[in-house]
């Protein structure tokens, strides 16, 4: 995906060779022999670099700038070969036209089958666990996952205040779809009340996501609370029964007539 102002680059190829002596001078029996050529794209296609860069054994030894129009090079060795090269003019045009001939080409090809430009939205969870069951801490894991292109901004929240200490950021990770996962860890102590949030933007939302996660209270303090509630169900029960024994024996009970009425 292309942004204003950021260069987009397309690695096109490769190559290995192992030559043999050359020049009459000993070489090593083997080595890398490596060309990649860079489109680098500006505000889409307003703006289209070439870079034909050579390296030999992973150091850059000469180069090819459209910008510049002709090779360059990096080592001083290579400094005849270059000028050599920017002899030949029928090459140099073929190098200069690859703009249009390769980059601005393959970025159309691209742009038709929904490469470029391409927006995939981020699906966010919250996982908690402990390291030891004992330990105070308790580890929150962030992930989003699914999301296109790589650039995201994962953000912890506690009672929302940014939360900095604690935090671990893992690596983008490829999901061999054109999406990516990403998992932000905090390491923390949560209270009763607590809330933690964490907090996703990326190019494919309009506004962050944001999920909660909430500390539950523990088993012990769970299992205080439902012996009270069912000590007081079963005191309510007894004093129940104990009330409908009362009065159905003061119903029983005859009622004596006054000592004058029976003379």
């Amino acid at each position: 995906m292309a942004f204003p102002g950021v260069p987009l680059m397309l690695l096109v190829g490769s190559l290995a060779r192992i030559p043999g002596s050359e020049g009459g001078k000993e070489t090593p029996a083997h080595f890398l022999l490596q060309g990649k050529h860079e489109c680098r794209f500006l505000n889409g296609t307003q703006q289209v670099r070439v870079l034909e860069r050579n390296f030999y054994d992973r150091q850059e030894i000469y180069y090819f700038d459209s910008d510049l129009g002709k090779f360059m090079a990096v080592t001083p060795l290579m400094k005849p070969y270059v000028d050599r090269l920017n002899r030949d003019e029928q090459f140099l045009q073929i190098m200069k036209d690859s703009v249009d001939s390769i980059c601005r080409h393959n970025y159309e090809i691209l742009q038709r089958n929904s490469v470029i430009g391409r927006k995939a939205k981020p699906t966010v969870s919250i996982s908690p666990t402990k390291m030891e069951p004992s330990s105070p801490n308790t580890i929150l894991l962030c992930t989003a996952t699914g999301f296109y292109p790589v650039e995201i901004e994962v953000q912890w929240l506690k009672n929302g205040r940014p939360e900095e200490e604690g935090v671990a950021f893992g690596e983008e990770l490829q999901n061999g779809d054109w999406t990516y996962q990403l998992q932000v860890m905090l390491e923390t102590q949560p209270q009763r009340g607590d809330v933690y949030t964490c907090k996703v933007g990326h190019a494919s939302l309009e506004v962050p996501i944001t999920v909660q996660w909430e500390p539950r209270s523990s088993s012990s303090a769970r299992s205080k609370l439902w012996t009270g509630i069912m000590g007081a169900v079963i005191g309510v029960a007894f004093l129940a029964v104990g009330l409908f024994s009362y009065l159905k024996s003061k119903k029983a009970t005859p009622i004596q007539p006054p000592a004058a009425l029976m003379n």
